[in-house]
């Protein structure tokens, strides 16, 4: 399968990605609402494509962090329930109650201005709570003075509660026990007053998938790298079985041998100490492959591991392909993926730039097209 036109692109399996919505869904109570967080473009993923494939799985809604991205959803046409957990500047307001998101509330300012942008039914609000980020969110003591004053504000309806878990991917529970035991203490004084919201939200993918957090999901969760096949981090034993959706390919572009003695791209990193075999990748770290794998990465062709020779460029690379008999110009590669018996995974990756594979997908830059999978199938592309 490829995309032909074009010299690198990204393939995300569908299939894959309901799958691991089921699989989410399954280990979660009943009760509990499945949120699929798909910002910044679903993590490299594409946002729409995901949040189709993800609401027809089980998701019950969407979370975004900005409220342009819950604005392209509803261009999209569509309709679910979409949270804005990130910052929204007071002047977006009117955009939100247009396009019915349910933004983030942490000021009055925000307040006022989407009660005053919203003349229709009241519009669905959540606060978040500061309980360790030191982020965004009120601090604790805060939050009850402020919930009391959006009373004030009958065109806004508060909906939920929320906090986001520091360290919930990791393998001693108890820092994010102790967040958790904050914010229960926000609730309760909220219920004694009779205000606290029908929802309450603190676990993203970690703490939905942590064996020792499983009974802090309250009535939702908001799940993002999980829902892609990757897991939070590499100090805990996920009890889920999920599997990676997204696939980085290219073509080779060039093939020829150098002879000894050769520097291969920029600065001269790399000279080649025999007469080398070597393909051109066309990728690069303007296409978000980065830069720092130089002289470290590598790539799979024809199922074999091809070292990369010299500096990632911003439109490609090199690799040495001498150990790998017949390679010509128009072989599939494989930069994140499998290809016969190896894999290259977006945590391999990730390893060896010293930063997590979130990082690795989320970077995949918007010229990379997108081709949709329906198992081995086109779906769609963009």
């Amino acid at each position: 399968m490829g995309c032909s036109a074009h010299p690198t692109w990204v393939e995300i399996n569908l299939e894959a990605l309901a799958a691991n919505v089921r699989a989410l869904r399954q280990w979660l109570p009943a009760r509990t609402a499945l949120f699929a967080v798909v910002k910044a473009n679903a993590y490299g993923h594409g946002a729409v494509e995901v949040a189709r494939t993800a609401l027809a799985a089980g998701a019950a809604g969407l979370c975004v962090a900005r409220v342009a991205e819950g604005v392209a959803l509803r261009q999209a046409g569509i309709g679910a329930p979409v949270w804005v957990l990130g910052w929204m500047a007071p002047s977006e307001a009117a955009t939100c109650a247009r396009f019915r998101l349910t933004p983030t509330v942490n000021s009055l300012e925000q307040a006022r201005a989407l009660a005053s942008a919203n003349s229709d039914v009241p519009l669905p609000v959540h606060v978040k709570v500061d309980t360790g980020m030191s982020r965004y969110g009120l601090l604790p003591h805060e939050v009850l003075p402020f919930v009391r004053a959006l009373a004030a504000f009958p065109q806004l309806r508060l909906e939920g509660l929320w906090t986001h878990l520091a360290r919930a991917d990791e393998a001693d529970p108890a820092p994010a026990r102790r967040q958790v035991d904050a914010f229960r203490a926000v609730v309760r004084q909220l219920e004694a007053e009779g205000l606290s919201p029908p929802i309450h939200h603190v676990a993203a993918s970690a703490a939905a998938l942590h064996p020792e957090l499983n009974s802090e999901y309250f009535q939702a969760v908001r799940v993002g790298i999980a829902l892609y096949g990757l897991y939070p981090s590499d100090q805990v034993a996920w009890p889920v079985a999920l599997t990676p959706v997204l696939a980085w390919k290219a073509r080779v572009a060039r093939v020829r041998t150098l002879p000894p003695g050769t520097p291969v791209s920029y600065g001269g990193t790399y000279v080649t100490p025999r007469t080398t075999r070597v393909a051109l990748v066309p990728a690069g770290y303007g296409d978000g492959y980065p830069r720092a794998l130089s002289n470290r990465g590598a790539v799979l062709i024809r199922g074999r591991r091809c070292p990369i020779l010299g500096r990632v460029c911003m439109d490609g690379f090199v690799v040495d392909v001498s150990h790998v008999d017949g390679v010509r110009e128009g072989d599939e590669v494989v930069l994140i993926g499998r290809q016969g018996e190896e894999g290259i995974t977006a945590d391999e990756l990730a390893q060896a730039l010293d930063t997590i594979n979130y990082e690795v997908v989320t970077r995949i830059m918007g010229r990379v097209p997108r081709l949709y999978l329906s198992g081995e199938r086109p779906a769609a592309s963009e």
